[in-house]
């Protein structure tokens, strides 16, 4: 078995037409946050856990934001070759538990079809929360989002 941890961090976009896409799920009525792909940074934290976990490197090596190939690119797309990657090294998804870090926008209604469609994606569970920072530091401050994402992984090979 295998442990990994991520943690991403966006800040808010000025763009006001920037989607925010948090977890392979649009919220609609949302300002987005920068970003050289989505931005999705559940997504982000996930990924960088899955790589983490099974010892090959982070989501800045395998997609780097110098490289024109990721501008704009789908967290969905980057999460389904990481998720191909983890498996050609001998590993298969056990189970991950994401949590969300922002004070705004409340998250709660979107929760069930985040974990949803990231459990799909990696297929298995993905279990995921939202908190605050009780308005602490620049989260707090509602200058970005957050997140921290845990996995385990099982060797297959």
């Amino acid at each position: 078995m295998r442990i990994g941890q991520g943690i991403d961090v966006h800040r808010f976009s000025v763009d006001p037409a920037r989607q925010l896409w948090l977890g392979l799920v649009l919220i609609p009525d949302a300002i987005g946050l920068e970003g050289h792909s989505d931005a999705d940074v559940a997504t982000h934290a996930l990924i960088d856990a899955l790589l983490g976990a099974a010892n090959l490197g982070d989501i800045g090596h395998h997609f780097p934001d110098t490289d024109d190939r990721y501008a704009g690119a789908k967290s969905a797309t980057m999460l389904a070759a990481t998720r191909e990657l983890v498996e050609r090294a001998g590993f298969s998804v056990e189970s991950a538990d994401l949590t969300i870090i922002a004070e705004q926008p409340k998250l709660a209604w979107f929760i069930p079809t985040m974990s949803k469609e990231l459990s799909t994606a990696l297929g298995a569970l993905v279990s995921v929360k939202a908190t605050t920072t009780e308005g602490l530091g620049a989260l707090g401050r509602e200058e970005g989002i957050g997140a921290n994402c845990v996995v385990l992984l099982r060797e297959t090979s």
